[in-house]
C-alpha cells in the first residue's frame, strides 16, 4: 500500500516503493507540496501537523488517459510532534468505476425500455380514441404493439442471461460436450432463419468430436447470438469453420478455434474494441429496427470468459467480418 511520511519540516521523509510508483518519483528531500498540491489535501497535511489529529481526504491523480481517485489517511506518527505525519493511499478508482458502471447500465436500461413503453402508450389511447371504431386501423395498431412487446420481452431475457452469466463467470464449467455436435445443432436450429434471409450457411468441422469442458446451453447461446448476427449484417453466405492447434498462445495449450466469417459490410476498425460492451451499437436505427437488444455480444464475451477462453473480431470494410471464439481444447478420447 502506497505510504509516505512527512516530518515536521514539511518535507518528504521517505516514501515506499508503491507511492513512488503512484506519484511519479521518489519526492524523499522535497517539500509535500511537489507531489501533493491540491488544496483540500494540503489543508489537511497542514491541520494535521498543527494539531496532532488525523484526518481522511481525496486525491484525483491523472494516469496516462484515466482519472484515479484516492483517499488518503493522514495520522500524526507516534512519539514526538516532531516526528511527523504518516499518509496511507488507499485506491478507490476500481470501486468509484463500478459504481458508475452501475450508474450507465441503469441509464442504458431506462433508454432501452423507455422507447417501446412510449410506443405501447401511444397506441394504446388511439385504440381507445380515434382508432375505437375502426377495425383495419385496431389491427394495425395491434401488430405494431406486439413487436414492441417483443421488443422488450427479448430485452428482459438478454438482461436476466447477461445476469446469469455474469454471476456464474468464475465459476468454470466441468462438464465434457462436443463442440463440433453443439455448432451442427445450432445450424440445425437456425436453418428456417437462414432459408428465410436467402443466406448460405457453411459448416467447415471435423470429422469426429471436438472436446471442450463447457456449458452446453451457454456455448449453444454464444452460436445462436453469432450466427443471428451474421444473418443480419452479412451478406450471402456465412461460414463457420473449426481449426485445432495444438498450442494456443493465449491459452497455452491445444485449442479450437471456431470462426464465424460473413460477406457483410464490415466494421471500421475504430467500433472493434467497443463492440463487447452492453448496448454499444454501430449503427442504433438498424440493430433496433431487426430486433437487436445491444447486448449479443456483451454476453458472448462474458461466456467465453467462464470457459476460460479468448473472443477475437477482425474485420475489412466491404469485405466482411470474423468472430472468433478461441476454448481449451480436451483430448480426444474420453478418460
Amino acid at each position: 500500500m502506497p505510504a509516505v511520511i512527512i516530518g515536521r519540516s514539511k518535507r518528504v521523509l521517505t516514501m515506499n516503493e508503491p507511492a513512488r510508483q503512484v506519484l511519479g518519483h521518489d519526492a524523499s528531500g522535497s517539500h509535500y507540496t511537489a507531489i501533493l498540491r491540491q488544496p483540500q489535501v494540503t489543508d489537511a497535511i497542514e491541520s494535521t501537523l498543527a494539531d496532532q489529529t488525523g484526518r481522511q481526504e481525496n486525491l484525483s491523480l491523472r494516469d496516462g488517459g484515466s482519472d484515479e481517485l484516492w483517499r488518503l489517511d493522514i495520522a500524526p506518527l507516534s512519539g514526538e510532534p516532531s516526528a511527523g505525519i504518516l499518509i496511507v493511499f488507499e485506491d478507490l478508482s476500481s470501486a468509484e468505476g463500478l459504481g458508475q458502471m452501475r450508474r450507465d447500465f441503469v441509464a442504458n436500461v431506462s433508454h432501452e425500455l423507455r422507447t417501446p413503453l412510449t410506443a405501447l402508450t401511444g397506441f394504446i389511447e388511439t385504440l381507445q380514441g380515434p382508432a375505437s371504431e375502426d377495425k383495419a386501423a385496431a389491427q394495425r395498431f395491434l401488430a405494431m404493439m406486439d413487436t414492441e412487446a417483443q421488443r422488450m420481452n427479448r430485452l428482459v431475457q438478454d438482461l436476466l442471461s447477461l445476469s446469469r452469466v455474469e454471476s456464474e463467470e468464475r465459476v468454470r464449467p466441468d462438464e465434457r460436450v462436443d463442440l463440433a455436435e453443439i455448432v451442427r445443432e445450432a445450424a440445425q436450429t437456425l436453418s428456417r432463419m437462414f432459408e428465410q434471409a436467402n443466406t448460405e450457411l457453411q459448416l467447415k468441422l471435423p470429422d469426429g468430436p471436438v472436446w471442450i469442458n463447457g456449458d452446453r446451453d451457454q456455448i449453444t447461446q454464444v452460436l445462436h447470438n453469432l450466427l443471428e448476427n451474421a444473418v443480419k449484417y452479412g451478406a450471402g453466405a456465412v461460414t463457420v469453420s473449426m481449426t485445432l492447434p495444438e498450442r494456443e498462445a493465449a491459452l497455452r495449450g491445444p485449442a479450437v478455434l471456431l470462426d464465424i466469417r460473413d460477406n457483410g459490410e464490415g466494421i471500421e476498425a475504430h467500433h472493434l474494441p467497443r463492440l463487447t460492451e452492453r448496448f454499444y451499437r454501430i449503427d442504433a436505427h438498424r440493430s433496433r429496427s431487426q430486433g437487436g437488444t445491444g447486448l449479443g455480444l456483451a454476453i458472448v464475451k462474458h461466456v467465453v470468459s467462464r470457459h476460460r477462453g479468448r473472443f477475437r473480431v477482425s474485420s475489412v470494410p466491404g469485405e466482411g467480418s470474423v468472430f472468433t471464439v478461441v476454448l481449451p481444447r480436451l483430448p480426444d478420447a474420453a478418460t
